[in-house]
């Protein structure tokens, strides 16, 4: 099978790509816009591979896209390409609406031009995965799961053009009849993750000695999902998810903001030990950021009842997996830092500030 990645040099989709060329033997053309969270460094493995090809192409760019699928003649997209950071679409939603909302508009358009023209065996196997976020549906009190038929309530810009491409993506299906299946999936985490995240930018922090920056009081709650094993979903729910249907993912791992941290630099203590006290003793509490959910959590039972799919990484293993990741890749992150976003915050309450004031997300 021959698969169109969108956004395959960003982290979900590198993690896709290598899932899909390395351990399925499948043919994959990566189109990548290449903004400053994509990266081909994250494709290393499989860069040489004669099953990978790599087109430097904007999805908003319906010629490009149209010459792309002439061009390699795919049996399924992938649509992952989004800007993704909360608090970048805060100070910058433009990006967001063009990439995320016309992005996935010209994208289905060029889809739905090529399936058009596709007959027989080819037609009935083309299968298009809009790949889509838990954060379209607002926020969860103390109890409760999304679940797929939560109604959406998006409450950042990031949010809302997600919402957005993923009504367009249904309408898709039922106005003109692309075969169109709809993942949403909680936070990943996990090897190749760009250094603004929450999870890499606390390990990178930690070890250069600055602030761990919480929003808030640290008790937003995150259902955390390693990123490897959503890629194993994703091919499950592109191959066996039932037309115009949506399927979320999630982890079964609930943690707070603080939570995730504490048990980050406990980690780092036992695997790179400070010469005096603990990497706890850099967390700091900053302003809270616009907007900010108070918790996630998904049923992933659907998908689980449906396709047999289980995340084979807990939370714990795949968060020592991924500090240790961190730990021996340099050459990864180390260039890609100068990029990485900073929403300066100030220090809640009393606290005193001692270093970096660079603000956590999720």
């Amino acid at each position: 099978m021959k698969i169109l990645v969108t956004g395959g040099a960003g982290f979900i989709g590198s993690a896709v790509c290598r899932h899909l060329v390395t351990d399925l033997r499948h043919s994959v053309v990566n189109v990548d816009k290449l903004t400053y969270a994509g990266t081909l460094s994250s494709l290393e493995t499989i860069q040489d591979s004669p099953s990978y090809s790599f087109e430097q192409v904007d999805i908003c760019d319906s010629a490009a896209l149209a010459r792309v699928f002439e061009t390699h003649r795919p049996d399924a997209v992938m649509h992952l390409a989004a800007e993704s950071h909360v608090d970048r679409s805060i100070t910058g939603a433009d990006a967001f609406i063009q990439t995320n909302i016309v992005g996935t508009f010209r994208l289905l358009e060029s889809a739905r031009a090529y399936y058009d023209g596709l007959t027989g065996a080819e037609r009935d196997a083309f299968r298009f995965l809009h790949v889509s976020t838990d954060e379209v549906y607002g926020s969860l009190g103390r109890t409760g799961l999304f679940t797929e038929d939560t109604a959406y309530d998006p409450r950042s810009p990031y949010s809302a053009s997600k919402a957005s491409a993923d009504h367009l993506a249904s309408a898709w299906v039922e106005t003109y009849g692309l075969p169109v299946v709809i993942s949403n999936c909680s936070n990943n985490y996990g090897p190749y993750h760009f250094p603004e995240k929450l999870i890499p930018l606390m390990i990178l922090n930690a070890l250069d000695g600055k602030n761990l920056p919480v929003y808030g009081d640290g008790s937003n709650v995150r259902d955390w999902l390693y990123v490897e094993d959503h890629a194993k979903a994703l091919y499950l729910i592109l191959t066996q998810g039932r037309i115009g249907e949506k399927y979320n993912v999630g982890g079964r791992n609930e943690r707070t903001n603080l939570q995730v941290v504490e048990r980050l630099c406990d980690i780092l203590d036992a695997l790179r030990p400070k010469k005096d006290g603990s990497y706890r003793d850099q967390i700091a509490f900053v302003d809270d950021r616009p907007g900010h959910d108070a918790r996630y959590a998904i049923d992933a039972g659907k998908l689980e009842g449906e396709l047999g799919w289980r995340a084979e990484e807990t939370f714990e293993t795949g968060l020592k997996r991924t500090i240790e990741w961190y730990l021996d890749n340099n050459w990864w992150w180390g260039p890609l830092r100068a990029h990485a976003h900073e929403r300066k915050g100030l220090l809640s309450g009393t606290q005193k500030e001692t270093g970096s004031k660079d603000t956590g997300t999720s």
